[in-house]
C-alpha cells in the first residue's frame, strides 16, 4: 500500500478569493466553477499536491502550525510581488544557515518565501 499527498488544504471565508491569491502568486489559475465556498488551484493541470480552498463558518484562532515554504533565487521582489498582491510582510529571518520572510496571505494565514 502507498499513500502520496493530495492536497494542501485551506480553511477560508472567500475559497474563490485566496484561491486567485495562490494562483497569481504562484503563477498558476484557479480551476474552473471555483467559488466562494470551494475552489482548487493546480488540480486540472496535474499538480500534485494540489491547492483546495474550503469555506468555514469559523477558522481556528491563532497561529497556524503548518505553512507552505516557498522559494526563489530572488526572494526580495518575490516578497514585494506578494505584497503588491495582498500579502502582508511579516519579517525577515537569517537562521539554521537559512534565509527567509515571512508573510501573511490575505485571510491572515502564513506563509514563507526562502532563497533558494
Amino acid at each position: 500500500m502507498s499513500i502520496k499527498l493530495g492536497y494542501i488544504t485551506f480553511d477560508v471565508d472567500d475559497a474563490a478569493a485566496l484561491a486567485q491569491f495562490y494562483a497569481e502568486l504562484l503563477g498558476k489559475t484557479v480551476d474552473p466553477e471555483a467559488n466562494r465556498q470551494f475552489a482548487t488551484v493546480g488540480v486540472q493541470a496535474g499538480d500534485s499536491p494540489g491547492l483546495m480552498f474550503i469555506r468555514v463558518p469559523d477558522k481556528t484562532p491563532g497561529k497556524n502550525v503548518v505553512h507552505l515554504d516557498l522559494a526563489s533565487p530572488n526572494r526580495q521582489e518575490e516578497v514585494q510581488r506578494a505584497v503588491g498582491l495582498g500579502a502582508k510582510h511579516i519579517g525577515d529571518f537569517d537562521e539554521f544557515g537559512q534565509q527567509w520572510s515571512t508573510l501573511a496571505d490575505p485571510e491572515g494565514n502564513l506563509f514563507d518565501i526562502g532563497a533558494a
